[in-house]
């Protein structure tokens, strides 16, 4: 009985020590309005130009495993493949390169996807939520390789040629002798 006690106080000294990430499920409805204001040219009228630097809402959204995967899971369901492709470009640019025409932090890219850009990109205001946004700003920037490795989602299943080795089933090699194409002619 002496012997259980210690191993007992040991696991709840463990599972005193856990901590889950929080997560909210309840996402709120689209706004008409943004509250970033996001430099999207060096030139500005007035006295200063508005701060282009990454924020804590961004890093909360890129470091974290589960609103990258909701950003993939997004970036599907609002038909993002149609133009961009997985990533590669299409009748939009690129996203996994290093160029980007409106700036690369995920407030450029939150703002480009709210606003909208002329010549193609249109405006995502008050159709989608304000945080599903930032999921699909941190997906984008999951692409160029900007998030930490450890939370960046995996590539789809579909993407690959064909199933891993381990997911194949097992086969037996079969003799196909030679093909007619490589008989001697008579």
């Amino acid at each position: 009985m002496r012997s259980i006690l210690p191993a007992v106080l040991i696991g709840v000294a463990l599972l005193a020590a856990c901590q889950r990430e929080e997560r909210s499920y309840d996402t709120p409805r689209a706004k008409s309005g943004g509250e970033e204001s996001v430099a999207l040219s060096p030139l500005t009228a007035g006295a200063g130009s508005p701060s282009v630097s990454s924020s804590d809402k961004g890093k909360q959204y890129e470091n974290n495993a589960y609103h990258l995967s909701q950003g993939k899971r997004l970036f599907q369901w609002f038909n993002c493949v149609g133009c961009h492709g997985n990533g590669g470009g299409g009748s939009g640019p690129a996203l996994m390169d290093d160029t980007w025409i409106y700036g690369g932090n995920i407030e450029n890219i939150v703002q480009t996807i709210r606003e909208g850009r002329p010549n193609g990109m249109p405006s995502f205001r008050a159709k989608i939520p304000d945080d599903q946004i930032w999921e699909i700003a941190a997906y984008v920037r999951s692409m160029g390789r900007y998030v930490p490795k450890d939370a960046a989602p995996s590539r789809n299943d579909d993407m690959n040629a064909r199933p891993a080795e381990n997911r194949l089933p097992a086969g037996t090699p079969q003799s196909g002798g030679i093909p007619a194409s490589a008989e001697r002619p008579q």
